[in-house]
């Protein structure tokens, strides 16, 4: 199949490189002429293990190309994806300007029929703003052309993107026609061979789907934070109750893990423009408002365990280890660490971290060369993103370099037992 895809963004990049991994004629497109030209290098400009060497790979077996130009191959392509930004407003709701765009142009473009599939997250009814943005520009030509929409979100876990792509567990594809949903079927055929899992149903369905998995995963970190800290009060411990739960096959154990709050891209984003839609419909979502309220206090909590055990933090030098959001990315965007850095800076603090691979961000702080670098006469140490490089350190190294020997364990990874043991003051969380 031939496909354009506008946007060479995350959700934009992984999409067109794992369909040309597939066998499809892909061209992705973007404004950015700079970024084109290096792509069409194969540099790509996000961190994800394997996407590097699958685009250079594809681009070597000219499958996958790289266009400033949607004008140049939209006679020549069944399916335009629409994989563009929707960055979220100061009232939280999902700016679709971009979408709309790519929508207008198509409109402008088109020649013959086409499907137009949604990959960017939009808020449910935002189907019916690109027909009828489409529809308005085939009116200014004077032109009749049929055209076809379809919902196709997008559920990559960033730093393992290219096997949920691979290997999806499911396909959600929201249409309108048989003719979008056989064009659907084709594309997406080889990738289930097996197990073939393509789950149809109508395009607002599909919208409100993306939206609501997201808000249900961040439902359950931000409960199980807000029962960590209830825990610290009780005297009960989260691990144990996450581990008592979690058998529950009713409830099962993922995402029941406490930690320093939840970031990146989707998850705040969509939890709030989820919100922002429900109150536009005059139903205001209770859960939904309180989950984000819990995490965004939750990113505070290592700086008031710090406070806790050093108090005033003026003059004194912290060690964070992790800046990234998650393991296995570049992405910062609303990253823990980010709010436990602004809280030390404001309090007085020095900061120096490390990151396996974020080398650089806005913040006024020192980068270190490695873990014990940033460890060293430090007054604390926080761990915040759980990056496999930090799971097992030389503790009896970190205890000499430190001035202080007090570990703050943001995500839950250490023996408590045995750092104790060892000399440290140790606190995780719950």
């Amino acid at each position: 199949m031939n496909i354009a895809i506008v946007g060479t963004g995350y959700v934009g990049l992984v999409t067109g490189t794992c369909f040309a991994e597939m066998g499809s004629n892909v061209t992705c497109i973007d404004v950015d002429k700079s970024k084109i030209d290096r792509l069409k290098q194969g540099e790509i400009p996000i961190y994800e293990p394997g996407l590097q060497e699958m685009v250079l790979r594809n681009i070597a077996d000219e499958r996958l190309h790289f266009s400033t130009s949607l004008k140049e191959v939209i006679s020549n392509v069944e399916i335009v994806f629409c994989a563009v930004g929707t960055p979220q407003k100061e009232d939280g709701s999902a700016n679709l300007d971009y979408v709309l765009s790519v929508a207008s142009e198509v409109g402008r473009l088109i020649t013959k029929p086409i499907l137009f599939a949604t990959k960017s997250t939009v808020p449910v009814g935002t189907f019916r703003l690109i027909r009828k943005t489409i529809e308005n520009e085939l009116e200014k030509r004077g032109e009749t052309i049929e055209f076809d929409l379809a919902s196709n979100p997008e559920f990559l876990k960033e730093g393992d993107a290219i096997k949920d792509f691979m290997s999806p567990d499911r396909v959600v594809v929201g249409v309108e026609t048989e003719r979008a949903r056989q064009l659907m079927t084709r594309l997406y055929r080889p990738f289930l061979i097996n197990n073939f899992r393509v789950i149809f149903m109508d395009i607002a369905s599909a919208e409100m789907t993306k939206h609501a998995a997201n808000a249900m995963l961040a439902t359950r970190i931000s409960f199980m934070n807000d029962m960590a800290n209830l825990c610290e009060l009780v005297g009960a411990d989260i691990n144990a109750v996450r581990k008592g739960i979690g058998s529950d096959v009713r409830i099962g154990s993922k995402f029941l893990y406490a930690g320093c709050g939840y970031g990146g891209s989707c998850f705040p984003k969509d939890v709030r423009a989820l919100s922002m839609t429900a109150r536009a419909m005059g139903h205001p979502m209770q859960v939904l408002e309180a989950v984000d309220a819990v995490n965004e206090a939750q990113k505070h909590v290592l700086y008031r365990k710090l406070c806790k055990h050093l108090g005033s933090l003026a003059d004194k030098r912290i060690a964070v280890l992790g800046i990234a959001f998650k393991p296995n990315t570049d992405d910062v965007r609303e990253a823990p660490s980010l709010t436990l850095i602004d809280d030390v800076l404001t309090a007085g603090a020095s900061v120096k971290a490390f990151d396996p691979i974020v080398k650089q961000t806005t913040r006024a702080i020192g980068y270190a060369e490695d873990m014990y670098d940033a460890v060293s006469d430090a007054d604390a140490m926080v761990l915040v993103t759980e990056w496999k490089t930090f799971r097992m350190p030389d503790w009896q190294r970190i205890y000499k370099l430190m001035r202080n020997p007090l570990v703050i364990d943001g995500r839950n990874i250490y023996d408590a037992k045995e750092l104790r043991e060892l000399g440290f003051t140790y606190e995780g969380i719950g």
